[in-house]
C-alpha cells in the first residue's frame, strides 16, 4: 500500500527516523512503512484491509486508491456515466438528503455510513441501487458496486492526514459535487 502511495506521488518519504534511505528500504518487507507517521501506517493498514480483497491485482488496487486521492467534481459532471446516474428517478433527492445528513457532522466511518443509508431508506423509500449509485458517484467518483463503499469509508480518515496531494473529505466532495451539478 505504502509503495503504491509513494510511486503515485501521493506520499513521499526519503528516510525513516534512523536514516535508512529509499534504496535500503527495498531490502526489507517492512520497508514501505519506514518513514511514515503512525497515522499513515494505520491508514495504510485499514486501506489494505478494506481494498485488498476488492482488488484482483495491483492495477485494480491502484485504481481504487486513485479514487481516494483524485477527485474533481467538475470533471465528473461532464461524464456520460454521471448523466446516466443523475437522470434516474430520485437520484437528485438521494444526493440532497445525503448532503444534509453529511452536513450534520461527524466523521464518515462505517457506523455513520450505515446510519446515513438507514435514514435514506426510511426517508426516500428507495431500493439499494437507487441509493448507492448516486452516493458512490458523488463520493467515490464512480457509480459501481460495493468496492466503492470501501473507498468512501477511507475518505475522512485520509483527509485528516497530511499527504502530498490534498484529500477531500466526504463532506467536501458532496459540496463540490452538488455545486458542479447545477
Amino acid at each position: 500500500m505504502a509503495a503504491i502511495l509513494r510511486e503515485r506521488g501521493w506520499l513521499t518519504g526519503g528516510t525513516d527516523a534512523v536514516g535508512i534511505d529509499r534504496a535500503e528500504m527495498g531490502r526489507s518487507s517492512a520497508a514501505p512503512l519506514l518513514g511514515l507517521s503512525d497515522g499513515h501506517v494505520a491508514w495504510c493498514e485499514r486501506a489494505a484491509l478494506l481494498l485488498g480483497p476488492q482488488a484482483a491485482d495491483r492495477a485494480a488496487l491502484e485504481s481504487l486508491l486513485d479514487l481516494v486521492f483524485h477527485y474533481d467534481a467538475a470533471e465528473l459532471a461532464g461524464q456520460v456515466e454521471s448523466h446516466v446516474v443523475l437522470s434516474r428517478d430520485g437520484a437528485r433527492d438521494v444526493l440532497r438528503e445525503t448532503a444534509l445528513l453529511l452536513m450534520d457532522g461527524g466523521v464518515l466511518d462505517s457506523e455513520r455510513f450505515k446510519e446515513i443509508i438507514a435514514a435514506l431508506k426510511v426517508r426516500l423509500e428507495r431500493g439499494s441501487r437507487d441509493l448507492f449509485h448516486p452516493i458512490r458517484l458523488a463520493l467515490a467518483g464512480k457509480s459501481g458496486e460495493g468496492e466503492l463503499d470501501r473507498v468512501i469509508l477511507l475518505l475522512d480518515a485520509a483527509a485528516a492526514l497530511q499527504w502530498d496531494v490534498p484529500v477531500k473529505s466526504a463532506r467536501a466532495r458532496m459540496i463540490e459535487f452538488c455545486s458542479a451539478m447545477d
